[in-house]
């Protein structure tokens, strides 16, 4: 905004208006809000039409002030104002999504499910996969790793195409009994070309808990969570 001609106006107003614009809020966290945001927004708005009303009444009647700058800065108030408006309704949509993903997810209790990550319970000694072969196999091999990612067992499976089950004791190759808990069966098979053959794996069980301490609902099949999209079907 060009005001080098006015008579009492502060040549620096300008620049005070521009740099409310940017200003951060912040709450005791160190979080900027959106309504701190709004709140100083307001608040440098304001203090910016006090200083361009000054600037209009004490203008230099033969070099007026120049209309266009002060609009523009009018105008990029409004874009920053919009956009503050626009995070808080984004807030509040995704408020709203988490708490009807939790309330879907109350629906599951009680269901038997199909899980489809891989995972399955290990309870009393006790897991139950099954697996898929898309064709009759040569050889299958079975590997099963606990929740670190290390491999406990292994051994062979089904060659028979189509659906084959794998109840597992719970017993390392050693003999040893490992603990209750999360465990997951990978498959692979090969045909008697040598070529890899296409495996599915699945386990089933209840849901008898839903874990919301966390940013996502969880649902306690057996002693593992896992996720809603995890579910390929619901039987009662």
């Amino acid at each position: 905004m060009s005001i080098g001609s006015a008579t009492t106006a502060p040549t620096t107003a300008p620049t005070t208006a521009t740099t409310g614009t940017s200003a951060t809020a912040t709450n005791a966290n160190g979080t900027t809000t959106s309504s701190d945001a709004f709140n100083q927004l307001s608040g440098n708005f304001q203090t910016f039409l006090t200083l361009l009303t000054t600037q209009l009444k004490n203008q230099d009647p033969t070099s007026p002030m120049d209309s266009n700058e002060f609009t523009q800065q009018l105008v990029e108030y409004s874009q920053v104002e919009q956009q503050i408006n626009t995070n808080t309704n984004l807030q509040s949509l995704i408020s709203q999504g988490s708490s009807n993903g939790s309330a879907l997810t109350v629906s599951y209790l009680g269901k038997n499910v199909s899980i489809t990550n891989g995972n399955a319970s290990l309870s009393n000694g006790a897991a139950t996969w099954t697996y898929n072969l898309g064709s009759t196999a040569a050889s299958t091999t079975l590997s099963v790793t606990n929740s670190a990612g290390t491999v406990v067992y292994t051994g062979p499976g089904s060659v028979t195409a189509g659906n084959n089950t794998f109840n597992w004791n719970g017993q390392d190759n050693s003999g040893n009994q490992l603990d209750d808990g999360t465990y997951k069966l990978s498959v692979t098979a090969t045909d008697p070309s040598g070529n890899a053959i296409t495996t599915t794996v699945a386990s089933a069980g209840t849901v008898s808990q839903i874990d919301m301490t966390g940013g996502t609902p969880k649902l306690v099949v057996g002693n593992m969570e896992i996720s809603p999209s995890d579910i390929a079907a619901v039987g009662d």
